[in-house]
């Protein structure tokens, strides 16, 4: 058995039930733990905030106390509505996020204060603060009106219409100059939202749902092609689709990050749900397949692709028509950081310009911090991984399984497209930096997804003497 077995049979059932003196839901309330790291979460960017003020003006600043008291408050009120509706959830996983959404305030409230940044990039410290505490409102939310994950199961192919639709909006809508060419925003005035966010966790939910009732068709049913096993053509139906879907993004909105998130995402979790190897090497021959294509024949992925090939074409003699000179700098405030780092408050980074507080935030604190703490904040995100990864290896329920390992790749997914794009690894996408980054859409939608992921690990924690929160039979799977 696996440890990411789906199995569903009475007698797998009857099984588990034997086995739950040494199962995860024998597991103590561990709230106690989650208000202590919250505390540490909380106080770390607080100081700094403060280490900023004095670097940048030999001063503390003026709003540091009511910056603590703000965030300390919205942790407060998000670990008490845990400790009432979902007792028995991971303890780190709300720490992991409030650290990263304060850092991320510091860091945009340190390049607003630089004051040399485009024009056109107000200041976004307050507006991100807003979206922040709308984020966290999001996820109290989710965490009290969800009574029990698997309701999201019936809402399977709800799940994949409302998805289309918002990955289809942005391009009914009017670009801006400051879109850069992607467009992936809707713009109704001054009120932007990016539709693709949400949809990741939309999609997560249609993909469970969706391989839980056919995982036995696409593990099973399967005919062997040049080494590969390839399931029946109406099994690979909706595969077809949602790789053509990719594409189509691709083309019509520019958008490689989305592109590669959604159609990577499918593919991992169809990897887990069949555990067959050879949908890992027919996903990639489908996906850099589709991708070359694209590359060749649309401009704007071109030039991201010429960008990445050449980052410091731009600064030759004879830079090219459309070369772009973020890559080049960010690569350049890696190297001025070093090791340590230059400290906060005393780099350079707003030169990147409109970019130091969005796509490029890690340039901005690979300057400051040095490789020392671009390596904590990897870790953070890792942790966030792998306890998301945990969360589904203690799931009762297949689709609880599913849904979790697809949140949390989603989300590793997107960490990795961002900082592989900044890098240098990869093509620059234009995705944000989950948490970090300037972005309402972004935090909102990621608060969302922790919020999800502690709800099914407060059910796979919950001891077996106690009752689960009442809710209605889960579907029987389709025929």
């Amino acid at each position: 058995m696996s440890t990411f077995d789906l199995s569903n049979s009475s007698t797998d059932r009857g099984a588990r039930r034997a086995n739950t003196t040494i199962t995860p839901q024998n597991a103590p309330n561990r709230r106690n733990t989650e208000l202590a790291m919250l505390a540490f979460a909380v106080v770390l960017p607080v100081f700094a905030y403060a280490n900023v003020g004095l670097a940048m003006d030999g001063t503390l600043p003026a709003g540091m106390l009511a910056y603590g008291l703000g965030m300390g408050a919205l942790a407060l009120v998000a670990h008490l509505v845990m400790r009432r509706f979902a007792p028995y959830a991971d303890p780190l996983l709300l720490p992991l996020a409030t650290l990263l959404n304060g850092l991320g305030l510091v860091m945009i409230w340190r390049l607003d204060k630089a004051g040399k940044l485009l024009a056109s990039n107000y200041p976004a410290a307050a507006n991100q603060l807003m979206w922040s505490g709308l984020g966290i409102a999001f996820f109290i939310g989710v965490i009290v009106l969800l009574k029990d994950h698997r309701i999201l199961q019936r809402y399977t192919y709800i799940s994949m219409a409302v998805a289309l639709v918002l990955l289809a909006a942005p391009a009914f809508f009017p670009s801006r100059p400051g879109d850069f060419g992607a467009k992936i925003w809707i713009h109704i005035g001054s009120f932007s939202i990016q539709p693709g966010e949400f949809a990741k966790i939309i999609l997560t939910i249609f993909f469970s749902g969706y391989l839980m009732v056919k995982r036995d068709a696409l593990a099973l049913a399967s005919r062997r092609f040049m080494g590969l096993y390839l399931p029946r053509g109406r099994d690979l139906g909706p595969i077809i689709v949602v790789w053509l879907l990719s594409i189509l993004i691709l083309i019509f909105e520019t958008d490689l990050g989305s592109s590669f998130l959604f159609f990577g995402l499918f593919v991992v979790m169809l990897y887990v749900a069949t555990e067959r190897t050879s949908w890992i090497v027919f996903g990639l021959i489908m996906s850099i397949g589709g991708a070359t294509v694209v590359a060749m024949a649309e401009p704007h992925v071109k030039t991201r692709i010429n960008a990445w090939l050449d980052p410091m074409a731009a600064f030759g003699p004879h830079p090219p028509a459309q070369s772009s000179e973020q890559i080049g700098q960010t690569l350049m405030a890696f190297g001025s950081g070093g090791v340590t780092g230059s400290g906060l408050g005393q780099g350079r980074s707003w030169l990147i310009q409109f970019a130091a507080k969005s796509d490029f935030i890690l340039g901005s604190f690979g300057e400051e911090l040095g490789l020392t703490g671009m390596m904590a904040l990897f870790l953070l995100y890792g942790l966030i991984v792998q306890r998301g990864l945990r969360t589904a290896v203690a799931a009762r329920d297949p689709f609880g399984k599913l849904l979790a390992v697809g949140l949390s790749s989603a989300f590793a997914l997107q960490v990795f497209v961002v900082a592989g794009g900044v890098t240098g690894l990869i093509p620059l996408t234009g995705m944000t930096m989950p948490f970090l980054a300037q972005g309402g859409s972004s935090v909102v939608a990621n608060w969302a997804l922790i919020a999800i992921l502690l709800k099914i690990s407060d059910s796979a924690r919950r001891p077996a003497a106690e009752p689960e929160p009442a809710t209605a039979p889960s579907p029987a799977p389709a025929r």
